[in-house]
């Protein structure tokens, strides 16, 4: 990649980025592509035939199948070569979270475990810790599990009820409380377990082995989707914790939980594209093979039509996904320079790009499940049959506007973190935002003589961020701090900044493949329609902000300056759609 300003979260609304400073798929290297096929060839001979198996509550047989993805070394792939694993950049574990999440329920399994199952006591554990634990989950010999939920404390991770008291010989936490939904726990062998100390105000974290006695877990609770990954409640009944298991310092443990939820949003922001990419393959080849009216339906218009949709909107969050990865690998470079423990680097790099994290989860999960539904319609009537596998990841894409924090709380979070972050000073964002108010009326979208077709998408991006950023300063201006009760506007800014991010990492992406390779008129299909449908959503979230705060003077302004804004050239989306459909359905398999 090339040198350049590093942006930090949230600070692409007010700077534009160079197409040769991001890292984009096409430069995946032989090894990355090696670990990737490796992880495809395990969920072909490991995972699919026994997927029937598992979904009927075997946990013994998840539990095996993962220690064989520990054996092949897949559970280490995060963790550094001295505690037993290969010590991978953040964009291979990407890649990797990206291969796994074809894996249906074992890849919510395997994530649990390699993610908040492990990174906490990596992360946040001592030396002793680290050779205690994480060492054997880098081979799978013991696998992870993270207890944070409580049946009154969901969102609302610091209000639980989990209390520990020091034992009189100090040697002991006396831990007690109950936890919910908590993945893995019929097979896991430690977890890490959050919990208040005495009458403190904040929670602690602490790392609790399955054997200790007092632990109780309650039987698999029946899902609608992810069968397979065992999801039981947990009782902690006068459990005795060694206060060398103390994980982090006492009261740090709601700052690990919100580090390890930003992780946990960036990987499964990478997940979903992996199942996104086999919904994609289980419907063209499908379409395919079904005919209608004596045609194969692949023919078809309207088929095209969805067909596309799954490419573009999963060839778009893939974008973003790893342009942020490789942001977050190179603060992390930078960071361990300067702290020197790996552990501190990684949670800060991971910590600081909580804007992007929040915004990679919402649109992941949403484009998943906009993929899977289609996968389904596409399959008509035998789509809805449990002998389909697209019946069974539609029903495992549910789940995923609900992890790692629903996608209502992420979409304020787009917002507020962002804004938060202006008003510390890391980048200008009112300002901006208060040279384009008092300009207002002189808003206009002039097209430079020289403009190719990058610089037009470019000038179009930067418009989308110009209509954010009115629409920051007038609910900011308007409502003060009662804004966090402004809920329906602040999610009208979050699309339009979720949009505008994933369209321009987007641009970026392909503007950088013409620069690799001869031929990018299909891609350049993919970012026209892309661009069209952001300019939409941008128009319409920002219309239906701006009506919540403008005043009779100047409602007529705002909304002639956000259709000012989201102008776009005419472009033939039906053709442009029918060109990616077409290449989908002559490879008969996702090959973007």
């Amino acid at each position: 990649m090339e040198n350049s300003k590093l942006l930090k979260s949230g600070e692409f609304l007010v700077c534009e980025t160079n197409a040769n400073a991001v890292f984009i798929p096409e430069e995946f290297n032989e090894e990355q592509k090696m670990i990737a096929q490796t992880c495809k060839d395990f969920l072909e001979a490991e995972v699919y035939p026994n997927l029937e198996t598992v979904e009927k509550s075997d946990r013994e047989g998840m539990k095996s199948i993962l220690q064989k993805s520990g054996e092949l070394g897949l559970m280490g792939i995060s963790i550094p070569e001295e505690l037993g694993g290969f010590g991978q950049s953040f964009v291979t574990q990407m890649l990797v979270a990206e291969t796994t999440g074809a894996g249906y329920s074992f890849s919510v399994a395997y994530m649990a475990h390699c993610g908040i199952g492990t990174l906490p006591i990596m992360y946040y554990g001592n030396e002793d810790q680290r050779q205690r634990y994480v060492t054997k989950h880098a081979t799978g010999e013991n696998i992870g599990a993270y207890c944070l939920t409580e049946p009154g404390a969901g969102s609302d991770a610091n209000s639980g009820k989990s209390n520990a008291t020091l034992s009189e010989d100090g040697k002991h936490y006396i831990l007690n409380g109950q936890k919910m939904w908590i993945t893995n726990a019929g097979f896991a062998d430690t977890f890490v377990v959050f919990a208040k100390i005495d009458s403190d105000r904040v929670l602690s974290a602490f790392i609790v082995e399955a054997k200790y006695p007092g632990v109780v877990i309650g039987p698999d609770e029946h899902k609608m989707g992810i069968k397979g990954s065992s999801t039981a409640q947990i009782y902690f009944n006068d459990v005795k914790v060694p206060v060398e298991n103390l994980l982090g310092k006492r009261g740090e443990g709601f700052r690990i939980a919100l580090s390890i939820l930003h992780m946990g949003r960036l990987k499964l922001g990478a997940n979903v594209i992996g199942a996104a990419k086999k919904a994609i393959d289980d419907s063209v080849k499908y379409a395919n093979e079904r005919k209608q009216f004596g045609t194969l339906i692949s023919t078809f218009g309207a088929i095209k039509h969805k067909l596309a949709q799954q490419v573009i909107r999963t060839f778009a969050s893939e974008s973003a996904v790893y342009r942020v990865s490789a942001d977050i690998d190179t603060l992390m470079e930078k960071m361990k320079v300067e702290c020197g423990d790996y552990g501190r680097a990684a949670t800060e790099s991971i910590s600081h790009y909580a804007v992007e994290a929040a915004i990679l989860k919402v649109v992941g999960s949403e484009m998943l499940d906009y993929v899977s539904d289609e996968a389904v319609q596409i399959f008509g009537g035998m789509g809805y049959s449990a002998e389909t596998m697209v019946e069974r990841g539609y029903r495992d894409s549910r789940i995923n506007r609900i992890f790692e924090g629903t996608n209502e709380i992420n979409r304020l979070l787009v917002v507020d973190t962002a804004m938060k972050r202006a008003m510390k000073g890391d980048f200008p964002l009112f300002a901006e935002a208060e040279k384009l108010w008092t300009n207002i009326e002189n808003i206009a979208c002039e097209k430079a003589v020289d403009e190719d077709y990058f610089g037009e998408k470019q000038r179009y991006i930067k418009n989308f961020k110009k209509a954010i950023l009115l629409c920051i300063h007038g609910a900011s201006t308007t409502f003060g701090k009662n804004i966090v009760h402004e809920q329906e506007t602040l999610n009208n800014i979050a699309d339009m900044m979720m949009e505008t991010y994933v369209s321009e990492s987007l641009a970026l992406r392909i503007e950088k493949m013409g620069n690799m390779q001869s031929d990018i008129s299909l891609y350049k299909n993919i970012l026209d329609v892309n661009i069209k449908e952001t300019a939409n959503t941008v128009r319409q979230s920002g219309l239906d902000a701006i009506s919540a705060f403008c005043t009779t003077d100047n409602c007529n302004i705002l909304m002639n300056a956000i259709d000012e804004l989201t102008k776009t050239q005419c472009v033939n989306v039906k053709e442009a759609r029918r060109k990616i459909a077409d290449k989908l359905i002559a490879d008969n398999c996702y090959k973007f």
